[in-house]
């Protein structure tokens, strides 16, 4: 075999007028994908649960093997779609009748923000980190979380959050990029600090070096006090 071979590399075996069969493949495939979508009644990926994305992946598994290779019958392909298509309405029904079944494929919303403070054990309990959660809030205007009475990471990815009004805003984290904020193992001044990691508030003297009492991590920053800009 020839290194490099730019004819094998392109075209392998393929005879060139199988890039038209390739064609309408692709476009066969995409009008399959395009009428379940429609069925299912989905506008975009974050829109979708768990278990979508799981039934668009297969589907886009078995568009793929028809769209590319020559020995994959189109026909068997749209009984995979159609039976996917049947699959889903039926688990919808299942769910709609079944709370539990409901919460094992579709997960159940977590709170991760309560009151000003991380809802930490809840965040720890499911596995998730805080770093991609203050992306979403930072995404949504929020500086620090002090400015949240409550967040919620609903079953989708989305992020639904309710602020506190201007005048109840709390003195929280500061959620900000690191190069944004400044970080100490020991306080340079009295004042109130916020845990790193959970978002701890508490009182503190200057020099003082403790771990935080909720989390046990080192590491502290002042808190912020900004008000929501809209």
């Amino acid at each position: 075999m020839k290194a490099f071979d730019l004819q094998r590399m392109a075209f392998d075996k393929v005879p060139l007028e199988f890039l038209g069969e390739v064609a309408l493949r692709s476009l066969y495939t995409f009008i399959l994908v395009f009428l379940f979508l429609k069925i299912t009644g989905r506008r975009g990926v974050r829109q979708m649960s768990l278990f979508e994305v799981l039934i668009i992946l297969t589907l886009g598994s078995a568009a793929g093997d028809v769209a590319f290779y020559d020995d994959v019958p189109m026909i068997p392909v749209l009984i995979v779609f159609v039976t996917l298509a049947l699959l889903y309405r039926l688990v919808m029904w299942l769910m709609s009748k079944s709370e539990k079944l409901e919460d094992l494929l579709e997960g159940k919303p977590v709170v991760i923000v309560q009151e000003g403070q991380l809802a930490w054990e809840k965040v720890r309990s499911a596995n998730m980190t805080e770093f991609e959660f203050f992306m979403e809030l930072r995404l949504n205007s929020v500086e620090q979380l002090g400015q949240v009475r409550l967040a919620i990471m609903e079953t989708n990815g989305q992020i639904s959050v309710y602020y506190y009004d201007d005048e109840d805003v709390k003195p929280g984290l500061c959620i900000l990029p690191d190069e944004c904020v400044k970080r100490f193992m020991v306080v340079p001044e009295s004042g109130e600090y916020a845990c790193i990691r959970c978002s701890h508030v508490v009182t503190m003297q200057a020099g003082e070096h403790q771990l935080c009492p909720r989390c046990a991590h080192p590491e502290w920053t002042k808190v912020s006090r900004a008000k929501r800009i809209t």
